[in-house]
């Protein structure tokens, strides 16, 4: 007879898949159906693929940013504020332009993404598999934003500056930000016009391929995709 071991609630049994050990109650119905570790693993890749395809696909493009309240790139904070002053006083073209640029700019960084985000999914280890299948809603997303977040931003910082730089009004957005930092009125990250782009067009990024995983965890027989329906349908 063989002997069980019962470890932090899952039954560990000779030749039972090690993916299976960390899924719980939800493997044992998806092992049940007669989900593979290499469908999982292969369900994972694609999913987190069509995600990030799709984000950036959403936001690369014109009006990704500009027109979409949810990413929209705004002034921050005091300067935004102080904006409607500007516009009050005659300068609301200026302060428009200025607006668009930033997210015109963040809409024009946004392709680069998709390669690093790409093979960023085919360098994904057993331990990421096992953390993006088992956690929540968001673990693609924060798998995504770990792996990719400080290259991404080195890749897009000299692409909004080149888009930023078209617009006179950056400069003296660097100039009284900077200022309004010293005071205490804005915080550092904020007082780059490109160093605040990039970060605010990366955090767009990555709350749409949040949204893109949601929709594939939530739905995955609408997704068309036969390994999607499979792996995350069987885990539902």
């Amino acid at each position: 007879m063989q002997r069980r071991k019962f470890t932090a609630g899952l039954v560990c049994v000779p030749g039972l898949s090690t993916l299976a050990l960390w899924l719980g109650s939800a493997s044992r119905a998806a092992w049940a159906a007669g989900l593979t570790e290499g469908d999982a693993a292969l369900g994972i890749r694609a999913a987190l693929e069509r995600g990030a395809v799709s984000a950036v696909g959403l936001l690369g493009r014109s009006g990704g940013f500009l027109d979409n309240p949810k990413v929209r790139i705004p002034l921050p904070g005091f300067l935004n504020d102080a904006a409607q002053l500007l516009k009050i006083t005659g300068q609301q073209k200026r302060v428009d332009e200025l607006v668009t640029a930033m997210n015109r700019a963040a809409e024009a960084a946004v392709p680069q993404a998709k390669t690093l985000l790409v093979n960023a999914v085919k360098s994904m280890s057993v331990e990421d598999a096992r953390n993006i299948l088992t956690g929540g809603d968001n673990s693609a997303t924060q798998f995504f934003a770990g792996k990719t977040r400080e290259p991404l931003g080195a890749q897009f910082l000299p692409i909004v500056t080149k888009a930023t730089e078209k617009v006179s009004l950056a400069n003296k957005y660097n100039a009284v930000a900077g200022k309004a930092a010293g005071l205490g009125l804005l915080s550092k990250d904020d007082a780059n016009i490109q160093q605040y782009v990039t970060g605010k067009a990366l955090d767009g990024l990555y709350l749409m391929i949040g949204e893109e995983e949601r929709k594939i965890r939530q739905d995955p027989v609408g997704t068309g995709s036969a390994i999607l329906k499979r792996v995350f349908g069987a885990l539902k």
